[in-house]
């Protein structure tokens, strides 16, 4: 006997029982991961360079991107609920007027500079970095699937969902495998008419073509991110040769395009201030017309027009008019209509007769009446700096308080009333100081409130005497001579913003390029087709199938009709089996 059989057994003779006296689970090998050997598994260790690769890859995900885009939407709402420095430099100083101890903490935030934010532009340059880490790398692979062929054809076509059958006769005269050939061709050139890549694959018994489209979905997903990619560019690029400028032009005042005759300037960082294009805007007239008193809408505003003669260096002037809505371009420029009001023109005097200020202080509407608030200052000429805060009242009206407003926006009863404060306006000492605002901490009143003395109060072309004997203030008469009435007596100004934006073109073109490769991207199918021909005696055996890559709801009715127009095509009677073969 062979001591290799008469010796005992050493161990358990089934397998689960050594891993049941192992103390593992007698359903699984004993050197099962999990089996309780005692040894954890241990991750490898990741260097800097493997964490550089796991953090590439985490910020170049789509899942990134669309978290990214989400959070850049996001953070561009601020801009649109807080007054920004680049649109509207004025509402960001009057919202630090009227929330006084909000303002600096928005500022700390950079919520008045929303778009040039460092927040702002660290999730800008982010999602840049990441669009263009998706991009390139699909799009190297989605150049190659363009070349490389159609799949082979699957060898059980009857696995697929999509699948039909049929049979075609064939005559006594006729060959089966060029029958099968024949119609493998005639496929092949229907679904080369359809838009379909195909590829010819004969098999010793059997004929068939492989055919597929829908790479245009593909290739619209990877234009509209490419577009977004170019959306960022453009914002980016164009933004810095963007400007934004605000001036006020009085009727028979002109604009020139140089930085001295801006309010405020707000360029790019690629703008240089000293190359702007030389060109000038005159206010030649600022027609209005408001809803006649009596009627529905009283005092409400129609049209607003300015007339303005544009002119460029050694060029003859040019007119051109500035509506609500409707700029006026020029040189690359949009001018754009922000406001209007009125303009009345004052001339002080000194004891001495000599004219020390004349000129036309544009007011501030407060109202859609045109109650408008205004701001003199005399700095020379008289024995101490005056300072006027004014009322303007298109026509005047008494309240119960005994106070005026205005009751109707044109000039009906125009009325002019200035409180008037003599000492220092601090400007002296080179502090910029707004010339719609004064500051009276520390002048002296000399008219209006608890003074004793009445406000000045003035109608066009009349003249009054300045307190303590300074002199006379004149509220002139701007109307032509030998008109009635006070319609043309207070001249008006407008106030426009000029902006470039180069960039403007470039968004543009890369929206409409980003939308086109959406709708491309959620509407032209993915999807696969198959014709086999298999010869079988005196017949051919017709085999029809579709795939869809992603969701496809009209594949099965594609398939329907490729199987209509083939069979009509090859022109025989056909012989159908009915349900499809059944899966093996």
């Amino acid at each position: 006997m062979s001591p290799f059989l008469s010796d005992p057994p050493t161990g358990p003779s089934d397998p689960r029982e050594a891993g049941a006296t192992a103390g593992a689970d007698p359903l699984r090998p004993a050197d099962h991961a999990d089996s309780g050997g005692g040894d954890d598994v241990v991750q490898p260790a990741l260097g800097p360079i493997g964490w550089l690769r796991w953090g590439w890859r985490q910020l170049t995900s789509m899942r990134t991107a669309l978290v990214l885009l989400l959070l850049l939407a996001i953070a561009a709402v601020p801009g649109s609920i807080v007054p920004q420095r680049t649109a509207d430099p004025n509402g960001v100083t009057q919202y630090f007027t009227d929330n006084p101890e909000l303002a600096p903490v928005l500022e700390n935030l950079q919520l008045f500079d929303v778009y040039s934010s460092a927040w702002f532009s660290a999730i800008y340059i982010l999602l840049f970095v990441s669009l263009i880490g998706c991009v390139i790398p699909r799009t190297k692979h989605h150049w190659k699937a363009l070349k490389a062929r159609p799949p082979r054809t699957p060898a059980r076509l009857a696995r697929l969902d999509d699948h039909r059958e049929t049979v075609v006769e064939l005559s006594a005269d006729e060959d089966a495998q060029d029958a099968a050939s024949r119609a493998v061709d005639l496929a092949a050139d229907q679904l080369k008419r359809s838009g379909y890549r195909v590829e010819r694959y004969d098999l010793a018994k059997s004929f068939s073509v492989s055919a597929e489209r829908g790479y245009l979905r593909e290739t619209g997903n990877l234009v509209f991110h490419g577009a977004l990619v170019g959306v960022l560019l453009a914002v980016g690029i164009g933004g810095g040769l963007t400007y934004t400028g605000q001036t006020v032009i009085i009727e028979g005042r002109t604009f020139v395009n140089t930085m001295l005759d801006y309010s405020s300037f707000n360029p790019g960082r690629f703008v240089d201030e000293e190359r702007l294009t030389p060109y000038s805007l005159t206010l030649d007239d600022f027609a209005v017309s408001y809803v006649p008193r009596g009627e529905q809408g009283a005092g409400q505003a129609g049209d607003f027009v300015a007339h303005l003669t544009t002119q460029f260096a050694g060029e003859e002037p040019q007119t051109g008019d500035v509506r609500v809505n409707h700029p006026l371009e020029i040189a690359g420029d949009r001018v754009y209509l922000m406001g209007n009001g009125y303009a009345p023109t004052i001339t002080i005097r000194n004891a001495d007769g000599d004219v020390v200020f004349d000129e036309s202080v544009p007011f501030l509407p407060q109202d859609t009446n045109m109650t408008s608030l205004g701001v003199v200052k005399v700095t020379d000429g008289l024995p101490e700096q005056l300072g006027m805060i004014g009322f303007f009242y298109p026509t005047q009206a008494p309240l119960e308080s005994g106070a005026f407003t205005s009751a109707y926006p044109a000039l009906v009863n125009p009325v002019l009333t200035l409180n008037i404060y003599e000492g220092d306006l601090g400007i002296d000492d080179g502090t910029p100081r707004s010339v719609y605002t004064l500051d009276p901490t520390g002048m002296e009143q000399l008219t209006g409130g608890k003074t004793g003395v009445d406000s000045i109060e003035l109608a066009p072309g009349e003249t009054q005497d300045l307190p303590n004997g300074l002199g006379t203030i004149t509220f002139q008469n701007d109307a032509p001579a030998g008109a009635t009435g006070y319609d043309d007596s207070v001249k008006r100004y407008v106030s426009l913003s000029l902006h470039r934006d180069t960039a403007a073109p470039f968004v543009l073109v890369f929206a409409i390029l980003s939308l086109l490769g959406l709708l491309a991207a959620l509407f032209v199918p993915r999807r696969r087709m198959w014709v086999k021909a298999t010869p079988d005696g005196g017949s051919v055996r017709l085999e029809y199938a579709g795939l869809a890559r992603g969701e496809d709801p009209t594949l099965a009715a594609s398939v329907d009709d490729l199987v209509r127009r083939h069979t009509e095509a090859l022109d025989r009677p056909s012989a159908p089996h009915g349900a499809p073969e059944p899966r093996t």
